[in-house]
Parts: C-alpha cells; structure tokens; sequence
C-alpha cells in the first residue's frame, strides 16, 4: 500500500508542474484577453437565464434539464468539501496566501467556464444509444475530429477516476465520526474502522436510491437541497465573522502578504504557494477541468452562449465567496495554526464561536453539499463510462461506485487527495487544448448572440409569445 501511495502521490507531483498551472491560469487569461472580457457586461442576462426568463420547453430545443438545473448540478459538483475541506488544506499546507491565487484560479476561471460550457452546448453528441450528450470529450470528438479521439479518451479515463466519491466519504465519515461516534462512544480516535466501515456501507445504499434516477433526478435534488444550504452557510459563517470583525482586515493583509512570500506555512517557498493555490482552487470550482460541462451540456437550450454565461457563475459563487468565507472563518479563529487537517480545522473553527453545537451546524452542511457532490460526480464519471464502452455499461460504473463509496471511508485522506488531483490535472489537459483551439469558434458565436441582446431581440420575442399565450386564453 505504501508503494502504491508514493507512485500515486509522485504522479500528481509530476502532472501539477508549472506547465500545468500556465495552462490553467494562462489559458483562463488568454480567454479574457481574447473575449475582451465581453461576457461580463452581461450577468444581468446570465440571472435573468437561471429565473427562467428565456427557457423554450418545446421539444425543437435539446437537452434535458433547465439552465438553472444545470448551474445547480455543476455547483453540487464543486461547491462540496472542496469549500470547507479544501480550503482548510490548502492553508495547512500552503498557508494564507494560498487562497489568494485561489482568487486567480477563481478570477480567470469565469472566463474559462464562459468557454467550456459554450462548447459543451455547441459541439454535443450522441452516444451509442443515439441520444445527445455534452462534455469534453463530445466537444473533441465533434470539434476537433476523430483524428483527436485519444485526447477525447484521455479526459473520459480520467474522469471516471477524479469523480470517483472517496474524497467527500472521506471527509463526511471523518466529521460524524469526530461529533458523534467518538462522543458517544461508537468509536476512539485510534479505533474507529468498524464505525467508518458501517456509515460507507449506509451511505452508499442511500446514494444508490437516488443515482437511479439519473440526471433528472440528481438535478433535482442538487436544485432544492444546494441553494439552501448556501444561505445556510452564509448565515453561520456570517455571524462567525461578526464576533471577530475587527480581525478580518488583518487576515486579509496576511493572505496578500503571504501569497507572494509563502512565509507563513510554506517555509517561504513560493512556488509551493502557488502551486497548493492553484491545486485547491480547481478543485474547488473546477474552471478548466471539464468536468462542469457535462452538466452544462445537458441543458435544455440551442444557444451555446446562453449556458456559458449561466456557467460563469459558478467560480464567483464558488470560489470567490463560500470558499472566502471558509478561508476568513480559519484565520480570524486562529485554527489553522493549530495541528488539525481537514474538515477536523473547519469544525474547530465554529465550535469556537458557537461551543457546544457549531460541530452540529457545520455537520449539517457537510453532510447536504458532501451527499450532492457525490451525486453529480457519479453522473460525471458514467457519462465518461458510457463514452468508452456505450451507454449500456454505465451501470457496471455506478456498481463500482457505490463499493467505492465504502472504500472511501476507510482510505487514507493524504492518499485520496494525491489520486484526485492527480486525475484533476490529467483531465485539464484534453479540456483546455480543446478549448484554446476552439475559442474563436466560442468568440464568434457569443459576439452574434451579444448583438442580437443589444438589439432587443430576446425580449421582443418573449413579449411576442406572452400576448399570444393572453390572446389563447381569452
């Protein structure tokens, strides 16, 4: 086990080089420079899409799911553990000016994900069963040709692999098992295997009721129990940070000190500043590793543009807010200078501003966004399943799956963590050529869509429909 461990974790150490994190965060500035940041005058319209205001539900238009379904399933994929877990690693491990360039991961992330989802809903394609499906090995095989397939398969192996769900049992088994198990003497903090083993094995019968419902249903759920949830967080957190208001200047100066001296944590090597920043924050809000757009790319819409500014959405929500506020949680707290790791750091941190039950509080919330990005990496990685051997062999994955789901809870975290960002960076590969060598294919289209919103044309067209929908009923 040990030796796997280090092949695994000397992987991932190889694939998160400095080529890697340029590809990244300089092809997420390349698409800025090369939008002209256009997309961001129109967040207006990007809200305006999640109230519903556009949505065509005839049968002329393809996809399965509305665009706030979509937003909703891609946020249940990145707003999980990432924001209370991830964080709390990345300061661990790379101190306070990690989450800075979790910012920039997050900043040149909006433009990414405009990209990536526009693809996802311009270049789908159908499946062994005939049916349409989104993602970035569609996007390569009908954007770029067959002759790229490699590539195509490259992301779909590695998707089934980054999307399995052992890092959120992990952590969601670790924190029941610090405020229950072990406080009512189910488990010790030396002898808990037998615990962790019987809460896997529970929740994988629980996930298994729901995945068989597929895409529908998990974006069911991810839309009513994501949302919620958020406020929920906001609520906690915000009064977390209350009580130590006049802290959070100081906390802000350290993050942007530190980032550009790694002082604090990292022994003042800032590349591995950098490095854990970048890490984090793609797995955080996942900009430029694809896996988003395989929720993107079942929404119910012919307007490729349209998904890419519900999409971009997603690293502001994600990053640039919940993971800031699990970030400001630590350092006014003073936990991260503490010696716990993980979701361990995060419950210590709002136990001390709400004794007695901010254990409770934070469980509730690991336990709802933990469950829904267990969902939706599930949908992920069978839709990988389905691209290499057909769509009949998905349910062999979820299968595979749900064991997983029970090894999760028993595995090493320092394990975990190596095989997943080792995946995550093996997909940013086939995602971000693809969409570097399509951008003005993006460009193009999103500039026709731009000038027909300027022109009124969507709102003539809904004004249209309304009166004749007025006339039909009188």
């Amino acid at each position: 086990m040990d030796s796997i461990a280090a092949a695994i974790a000397a992987y991932t150490s190889f694939m998160w080089g400095l080529p890697l994190v340029i590809l990244l965060v300089g092809g997420g500035f390349f698409f800025m420079v090369h939008s002209r940041l256009r997309h961001f005058r129109y967040f207006s319209h990007s809200f305006a899409l999640l109230r519903g205001k556009y949505d065509d539900p005839s049968d002329s238009v393809s996809g399965d799911i509305s665009h706030y379904r979509s937003l909703a399933t891609a946020l249940a994929g990145t707003m999980g553990l990432g924001n209370i877990t991830g964080v709390a690693v990345a300061i661990t491990i790379g101190g306070p000016g990690a989450v800075f360039w979790m910012w920039v991961t997050a900043i040149v992330g909006i433009s990414t994900k405009f990209y990536t989802a526009s693809l996802a809903i311009m270049y789908r394609g159908r499946d062994d069963e005939g049916k349409l499906q989104g993602g970035p090995m569609y996007v390569i095989r009908e954007g770029l040709g067959r002759k790229w397939l490699p590539l195509a398969w490259l992301f779909a192996i590695a998707g089934m692999v980054g999307t399995l769900p052992i890092f959120q049992v992990n952590q969601l088994v670790q924190i029941l098992r610090d405020v229950i198990a072990i406080p009512a003497g189910l488990a010790t903090p030396e002898e808990h295997f037998s615990f962790d083993l019987s809460a896997g094995i529970l929740l994988a019968v629980i996930m298994f009721s729901i995945v068989v419902g597929k895409v529908k249903r998990v974006s069911a759920v991810a839309g009513k129990m994501v949302p919620s949830m958020v406020i929920f967080y906001f609520l906690i957190t915000g009064v977390l940070l209350a009580s130590h208001v006049t802290e959070i200047p100081a906390m802000f100066l350290l993050i942007l000190t530190d980032a550009f001296s790694g002082e604090a944590v990292a022994g003042g090597v800032l590349g591995a500043v950098i490095l854990i920043g970048v890490q984090r924050g793609a797995f955080s809000n996942e900009a430029g590793i694809g896996t988003e757009s395989l929720a993107h790319g079942a929404a119910k819409t012919n307007e490729p543009t349209r998904e890419g500014l519900v999409a971009m959405i997603g690293p502001i929500a994600d990053t640039l807010i919940v993971c800031t506020c699990t970030a400001m949680a630590l350092l006014v707290t003073g936990v991260w200078e503490g010696d716990a790791v993980g979701v361990t750091m995060t419950t210590q941190a709002y136990e001390q501003v709400f004794p007695g039950f901010g254990a409770y509080l934070l469980l509730i919330m690991v336990i709802v966004l933990s469950t829904t990005t267990i969902l939706t990496y599930w949908y992920y990685g069978s839709k990988c399943m389905g691209f290499l051997f057909g769509v009949s062999k998905e349910k062999y994955y979820m299968y595979a799956y749900m064991a997983l789901i029970t090894a999760g809870a028993v595995v090493s975290l320092d394990m975990v963590i190596n095989l997943l960002d080792g995946m995550y960076a093996t997909m940013a590969i086939p995602t971000m050529v693809s969409t570097l060598l399509l951008a003005p294919k993006v460009k193009q289209v999103a500039s026709a869509y731009f000038a027909r919103i300027d022109a009124g044309e969507f709102d003539r067209d809904k004004q249209s429909t309304e009166t004749e929908t007025t006339a039909q009923d009188c």
